[in-house]
């Protein structure tokens, strides 16, 4: 659930950036009814549909979208004494449910759906229709139209790869991907390096989605970079990127989202909030700093306002 967590985070920044608000929000609303829309496609594809626990910085906002939002307070999504957040065993009954209704050929979808917001219900809690906050009265969608006021066609989902032509939309192919969105703009990598760099130095914030499965990252010493005998950071450019995406050493396996950045020596270093354990063992709990070769070389996706990206190509065009 890095996905809505990052997501999550990054929008509540651009509230903060946008309106001056302070609104922590809940992440395990949007996984509730991003697990609901899984299990639809998956029964109405009759199990051609991935199922698993990822999703991208997208589909946060395609559930809003749907769904609306609401405070962390008001729904929590966890019912542990300890308050703590695992996700495995809930993955973990919906797959074996899944599997069972496969199995059987139950691809009545009200019935699986029903079957599927019990489950939800008793792990997470059912989620709210109408609530309380502040002294007034919101549904999901009028609490994401009148409090948290964004604008959620205004941000761009961007990409850097070789198998599109550059400044076309297409598909970005991976399994998290599940609805095989292809509103994903494709640029080379020195503009999507531009874009990431501008933003954050001008004030935005960034979602990243990428790979975090590498020696170079270490929680003990809150760092990530590309070690020399991987490549030397003079050699990093779009083909070693595109042959580590091609031989699958470059995957999407995490989301995370930048807040920060700082220039020392001859690198650039990105502040990285972090919700995944390894970014709690080392001095800034929750945080790493990633250098530039990293960032280059194994960030995917990003997710970034419209205008961070029009500073860098100011002919660009909003819809795909």
């Amino acid at each position: 659930t890095c996905w809505s967590f990052s997501t999550t985070s990054f929008l509540e920044s651009e509230c903060f950036r946008l309106t001056g608000q302070k609104i922590k929000l809940s992440e395990m609303y949007t996984v509730y009814f991003e697990y609901l829309e899984k299990v639809r496609r998956f029964v109405r594809e009759r199990g051609q549909s991935a199922f698993g626990q990822g999703s991208e910085a997208e589909g946060v906002l395609r559930m809003w979208k749907q769904y609306g939002c609401v405070p962390r307070e008001i729904y929590p999504g966890v019912l542990r004494e300890d308050g703590r957040f695992d996700h495995t065993e809930l993955f973990q009954r919906l797959r074996a449910y899944l599997d069972w209704v496969e199995e059987k050929e139950l691809w009545d979808e009200d019935l699986v759906l029903a079957s599927v917001r019990l489950i939800l219900n008793e792990t997470l809690g059912e989620p709210p229709r109408q609530f309380e906050w502040n002294g007034k009265t919101y549904t999901p969608a009028t609490f994401r139209d009148q409090v948290v006021g964004l604008n959620l066609d205004d941000y761009v989902a961007v990409m850097s790869t070789l198998k599109y032509p550059f400044y076309t939309w297409d598909e970005y192919a991976v399994p998290d991907n599940w609805w095989h969105s292809k509103k994903y703009y494709n640029v080379p990598l020195d503009d999507f390096y531009a874009i990431l760099k501008g933003a954050v130095k001008a004030g935005y914030s960034v979602f990243f989605g990428g790979d975090v499965s590498e020696p170079g990252i270490e929680g003990l010493e809150d760092a990530a970079i590309i070690p020399e005998w991987d490549i030397p950071a003079k050699y990093i450019n779009q083909e070693a990127r595109e042959f580590r995406i091609y031989n699958h050493t470059t995957t999407d396996d995490h989301g995370i989202h930048m807040v920060g950045y700082t220039r020392k020596g001859r690198h650039d270093w990105f502040l990285i909030k972090d919700s995944g354990s390894g970014a709690w063992r080392g001095k800034y709990d929750g945080y790493f700093f990633y250098r530039d070769d990293y960032v280059k070389l194994k960030m995917r996706t990003i997710l970034v306002h419209k205008d961070a990206v029009l500073k860098v190509l100011p002919d660009f065009s909003f819809q795909p």
